[in-house]
């Protein structure tokens, strides 16, 4: 006759592997993998024939910006943004004699940041002038932009690593490391919805660590700077068979020796124009 082992242990030996069985992942479970991710975004915004056949595109729409720290403020204005390729064009426009204008332009070898009043750029900017990545690589714009790398990554030389499931606000996103050809200050990373798969929000971040000034008898150390902007999308429809967000907003906090800004950009965007002819020189923005 058998020896069975007393009840107790049995029901112990029970509740052991009913443990391992719930931390242990499912046989049939499978880990995403960088290019998994971004094979299923791009499925997300359409089908390869219909992104393919998009070669240009004209949008437009209203602007907001509120500027959080003093002077505060806020303006309504218009908001356009065009892209051919990796070409590139960003423009806001506000009725207010002191922040007249954002404009930034990529014509496919060098990026120009307009500056706002005579001989001066604004803090967005000046931001976007000494992070030209930004726009250099196609990641300004996100899905709108005809730029978008995750289009062609292979073309921009760039490397991705996927890095989980992570927390931002009070949701969950997939997130995806972007990694510039040259490399980067900035670092870069892309949100994605867990269900859709759809490109959600970009985050740019830079610390520049504190200096201990030596021209002074003082050694006097000045403290570290944090730069943040974020892209946030929302409100997709479809766009000729594109799904695209309708809500655009970017948010720029700079932490310096100088101060404190914080401030943020709401595209809301109503015209979608497709594979309409764009001068060149569209992209060729002044200085000035």
């Amino acid at each position: 006759m058998k020896n069975f082992p007393p009840p107790s242990h049995r029901y112990l030996m029970t509740a052991l592997l009913l443990a391992v069985s719930c931390v242990c992942p499912p046989a049939t479970a499978q880990k995403i993998t960088a290019a998994d991710l971004i094979a299923k975004h791009l499925e997300s915004i359409g089908p390869a024939a219909g992104r393919a056949s998009v070669k240009t595109r004209i949008i437009a729409g209203s602007a907001q910006v509120i500027f959080r720290t003093e002077p505060a403020g806020q303006a309504i204005g218009r908001a356009v943004l065009a892209s051919e390729g990796a070409k590139t064009l960003l423009g806001m426009s506000f009725p207010s004699p002191v922040y007249p204008r954002e404009q930034f332009g990529f014509n496919g070898s060098s990026f120009i940041a307009a500056f706002v009043t005579p001989g001066t750029r604004s803090v967005l900017g000046s931001f976007l002038m000494t992070n030209d990545v930004i726009f250099k690589q196609g990641l300004i714009g996100g899905v709108l932009s005809a730029a978008w790398p995750l289009s062609d990554l292979e073309s921009r030389n760039a490397r991705t690593e996927y890095l989980g499931v992570k927390k931002t606000g009070d949701r969950m996103f997939h997130a995806l490391r972007f990694i510039p050809s040259r490399g980067s200050d900035l670092k870069i990373t892309l949100f994605f919805e867990q269900d859709s798969f759809r490109h959600v929000r970009t985050e740019y971040e830079r610390v520049i660590p504190a200096q201990i000034d030596t021209r002074s008898s003082t050694n006097v150390q000045t403290r570290e700077s944090r730069y943040k902007m974020t892209e946030d999308f929302s409100s997709f429809n479809a766009e000729s068979g594109l799904m695209l967000p309708h809500t655009y907003t970017i948010k720029l906090s700079v932490d310096t020796q100088a101060g404190t800004f914080l401030a943020d950009w709401i595209l809301n965007l109503a015209q979608f124009s497709f594979n309409d002819k764009i001068d060149p020189s569209s992209f060729n923005i002044s200085g000035n």
